[in-house]
């Protein structure tokens, strides 16, 4: 009885020991987006989609920002900057 309830307790401890294993080494996550190519073939498409859409609103915000900048320090009429900074300005605007 004794020798029992020792080996159930080490196999208890072992199961233990092999699932924290398994979760800290995500293998169950791999083990399924392996398994699954379809699966994978889609979070991809997904993923690269998203990241592009970001990409194209990120670049588009630092730019409106960027030229907002540039048309203030044009306001402050600085001499040799504000002419460069104006003709930047302008070719944007005649651009969009």
């Amino acid at each position: 009885m004794f020798i029992r309830k020792k080996k159930y307790d080490l196999l208890t401890r072992s199961i233990e020991q092999l699932n924290k294993a398994i979760e800290e080494g995500n293998i169950i996550e791999l083990s399924y987006l392996l398994g699954n190519k379809k699966e994978m073939l889609i979070r991809n498409l997904i993923a690269g989609i998203f990241r592009g859409i970001g990409i194209g609103i990120g670049v588009t915000v630092i730019t409106a920002l960027l030229i907002i900048l540039l048309q203030k320090v044009v306001t402050l009429n600085i001499p040799i900057i504000g002419e460069y900074i104006a003709d930047i300005v302008e070719i944007v605007e005649k651009s969009r």
